[in-house]
């Protein structure tokens, strides 16, 4: 069920924002700045990120996610975490997206997928 609340919560750019802070760190000031080099707000950028993981991740980045926050005193910004640093894993193909390359689609799309269509409305796996 965390897997689920860092989906729903984290898929806006305003809370998002406030929970890349409250990670807080070099590991703030390392997102922020890749955001910046992509002209997108942190915000913007991890929200895109979440979605984008909600909709292609598969079963192994959801177990990931799952085994990163068991145990963990703050489980939604370890998840929020491990999910943007995966993210920005798969991205960093030297050319990274931009705000142009983003319009308002809301997919960050650096997870592969079986299936494009993926994703219906549902930013989760059932019963995760």
């Amino acid at each position: 069920m965390i897997v689920r609340e860092i989906v729903v919560t984290c898929s806006n750019p305003h809370i998002a924002s406030a929970a890349v802070a409250s990670i807080g760190g070099e590991f703030a000031r390392s997102f922020e700045r890749d955001a910046a080099n992509s002209n997108l707000s942190s915000g913007m950028l991890a929200s895109r990120l979440v979605r984008d993981f909600a909709c292609r991740a598969d079963d192994s980045d959801w177990e990931g996610v799952s085994e990163a926050t068991r145990g963990t005193d703050t489980p939604i910004l370890t998840g929020l975490r491990y999910i943007l640093e995966r993210g920005l894993e798969l991205g960093d193909d030297g050319d990274r997206p931009s705000s142009e390359d983003w319009p308002e689609r809301g997919l960050a799309c650096v997870w592969p997928t079986r299936d494009p269509s993926a994703c219906r409305g549902e930013p989760w796996r059932n019963g995760v």
